[in-house]
């Protein structure tokens, strides 16, 4: 399969191992754990295949609703219900998508009631659309369609994709720094473009805007800032997660061509942090340049020695593997091989791999009980199940 999110030669196929794991700068973490925290060495899962779907990219749950949504690459949103795929698309936008390597419908995700469905998808000409429909018995009316946002993107990779509802009831869209290699454009640093950024925005139209924008945004006073950004200095996120017991937002940052990285903002935070790139790689001067003076380093990162895209997961709170309570479940698309980490005071006090590799694994999912689920650009939807 085309690796997606390329950002450099896959390094290898090993199992990431333990990289630099904090910094005085990287921030606390109020990771909390409701059972007596185990050792991830421990912790033995296996894989159970749910369902085979075309390129699954994304999913998303429905406030009320038991079924699984899933995104594929390719422009359906297709719907897991009761076992099994409804055959009959949730949302079709075949011929509306672009299907280069990195390009795609990249992300879904319903407004915190339900009542809503909002997609982020690259149109025909590559360029970054998110639109918003509502949902009719538990299908889009495709007559609702309303477009939020529209990004045009220089190139034809980092288009990062993803969407998510945040506690605060807010949609997070995260954007990569607009392609090629080394972002030429210095978006990553730059408040004046959306590209590069972690956005916050209230979807629900006011006036002709097709958007608010919550007035506590850390640039809304900002001269000649963008008053969506939320966070900068991001390569391309791909995957990030609020953990459903503390808020804490976990965001794997895709590496140029050495080093993979993954953020955590704290619940508590005001906005405004900015991630390093592209005068950063992970914890690294990336060209030479001086780390910006507020850069947030990684909490963790890992080397191209050991894969060669991060893909973000979910801080697992499920019921079914409870060794694995509290800890940061994710993966690398090169590498395959599922891996969990957990924090305490901003730094990696246990990580290990969780002995499962699923080939071209291209995402997460979380369902309502706080169960995970990784998905692969070659079909298939599994769920992480406890091993017998």
């Amino acid at each position: 399969m085309t690796t997606i999110l390329a950002a450099g030669a896959c390094g290898g196929s090993a199992t990431p191992s333990k990289g630099t794991s904090s910094s005085p700068s990287a921030p606390p973490s109020t990771t909390a754990s409701s059972s007596p925290v185990s050792k991830l060495a421990d912790v033995r899962i296996h894989l159970v295949l749910v369902a085979t779907l075309e390129q699954p990219l994304a999913m998303a749950m429905r406030s009320g609703d038991r079924s699984l949504y899933v995104a594929e690459k390719t422009g359906r949103i297709m719907a897991i219900r009761d076992g099994s795929v409804d055959p009959v698309p949730v949302l079709d936008l075949t011929s509306e998508v672009s299907l280069g390597g990195e390009q795609g419908l990249l992300g879904l995700a319903f407004s915190p009631s339900g009542r809503d469905v909002y997609v982020n998808y690259t149109d025909t000409n590559g360029d970054t659309r998110v639109a918003g429909y509502a949902m009719r018995n538990g299908r889009v009316d495709p007559a609702s369609r309303r477009d939020v946002l529209f990004v045009d993107q220089p190139y034809a990779n980092h288009n990062g994709g993803n969407l998510a509802f945040g506690p605060d009831g807010y949609l997070y869209i995260g954007l990569g720094d607009g392609g090629s290699g080394g972002d030429p454009q210095g978006n990553g640093q730059s408040l004046s473009t959306l590209l590069g950024k972690m956005l916050r925005i209230d979807p629900t139209p006011s006036g002709d805007r097709p958007y608010r924008i919550p007035s506590d945004n850390p640039f809304v006073d900002r001269s000649g800032a963008r008053s969506e950004i939320w966070a900068y200095g991001l390569r391309n996120p791909w995957r990030y997660s609020f953990d459903r017991v503390t808020g804490d937002l976990w965001i794997g940052d895709v590496g140029q061509s050495a080093w993979e990285e993954v953020d955590v903002q704290l619940a508590s935070s005001s906005g405004g942090e900015n991630y390093g790139w592209n005068r950063m790689e992970g914890s690294h001067s990336y060209g030479g340049a001086d780390p910006p003076a507020n850069a947030v380093r990684p909490v963790y990162e890992y080397s191209h020695d050991h894969g060669c895209v991060v893909t973000g997961g979910y801080v697992y709170r499920g019921k079914a593997i409870r060794d694995l309570d509290g800890a940061y479940v994710f993966a690398d698309f090169c590498a395959g091989g599922l891996e969990a980490l957990r924090l305490q005071d901003g730094r990696v006090i246990d990580q290990h791999s969780l002995g499962s590799v699923v080939p071209n694994l291209s995402s997460f999912g979380e369902d309502a009980q706080g169960e995970l689920y990784a998905m692969s650009l070659s079909g298939g939807v599994f769920r992480l199940a406890p091993a017998s």
